[in-house]
Formats: C-alpha cells, structure tokens, sequence
C-alpha cells in the first residue's frame, strides 16, 4: 500500500498534550491537536479525553472565534454561564463569536468522556474573558482581555469538576 499523504493522519498516534493555566496546578483534560497535525491553519479540530473528574477549559467566551464541542463518547456536563446541562455521546454544543456565552466541560461521571472540540484558529484582535476566572486577566494582553464582553447573568456553579468544588 502506498504511503498516505501527510493531510491523512491517525489521531491514536498524535502527541497528547494537557494544559495547565497559569497561577494552577489543575490539568485540563488531554488534548491531540489533529486539525493541525493534517495541516490546517484557519480552523482547530482537536480530540479531548475528559477522565473522570477533569474538565476541558476553565469557563470562558470569545469576542470573535466560533467554537463548538460535540461528545463522541461517555457523558460530561456543559458548564454554561454558571448552570449544568448534561450531555451524552451524539450530542452538539455550538459557540457563535461574540455571544458571550461563556462555558466549560465537566466530566463529573465515572468514566472518560471524549469530545471533538473544534473552532476557528486564533485571529489578531479575538479576546476573551474568564468570568468566574478573573485572576486570569493578569496573565494575557491588556488587549486580549474582552472587557466589554455582554452582560449574561451567571448561575450558581461554580465551574469545578465536583472532585475540586469547595460546595
């Protein structure tokens, strides 16, 4: 069989990488990059494993990135302004930019989770904001933070994996 070409990949042999933030030493949940790794530039198409008790971001919104999460395998709760909405494999979050809508993955179940995760790449001029995050700001560009982000009323969660809740 002939060699595949390089916009073909297999995600099972794509580096994992997890994030940390700054100013934390939470591990979000596994990423591969394979949007990248095929070769694109202007959208992110990443696999995210949520094991039990991780969580894919901290809660955030975007001022001009659309991004969407849609659950291949397991269950996660979708963190959205502060309430939980269950979500199971088939299922589809989507993210205009500028909404506000600001949200997070929980996987608050026994077993992993895997999510396709995907959005535009970074553009010049996007910011964001971390609402229940506000430590944040200190670590991004004075012009990377969306101060004028719109106003949406938070509910009471407080956007942790129940493992980290001080609730």
């Amino acid at each position: 069989m002939d060699r595949r070409p390089p916009f073909i990949v297999s995600t099972s042999e794509l580096p994992e990488y997890s994030h940390v933030y700054p100013q934390s030493d939470e591990a979000m949940g596994p990423v591969r990059s394979a949007g990248r790794a095929a070769g694109l530039v202007r959208i992110g198409i990443n696999l995210q494993r949520l094991p039990p008790g991780t969580r894919s971001s901290w809660p955030h919104a975007e001022s001009d990135e659309e991004e969407f999460v849609y659950v291949i395998e397991g269950s996660v709760d979708a963190w959205i302004d502060g309430e939980l909405h269950r979500m199971v494999a088939g299922d589809l979050a989507a993210f205009p930019a500028g909404t506000g809508i600001c949200h997070c993955f929980i996987n608050n179940s026994a077993r992993e989770a895997l999510l396709l995760v995907g959005g535009e790449a970074a553009k010049p001029g996007n910011r964001i904001v971390y609402p229940v995050n506000p430590s944040r700001r200190a670590d991004l560009k004075a012009a990377d933070w969306w101060d004028d982000a719109p106003t949406r009323t938070l509910g009471e969660h407080d956007g942790l994996p129940d493992r980290l809740s001080e609730s």
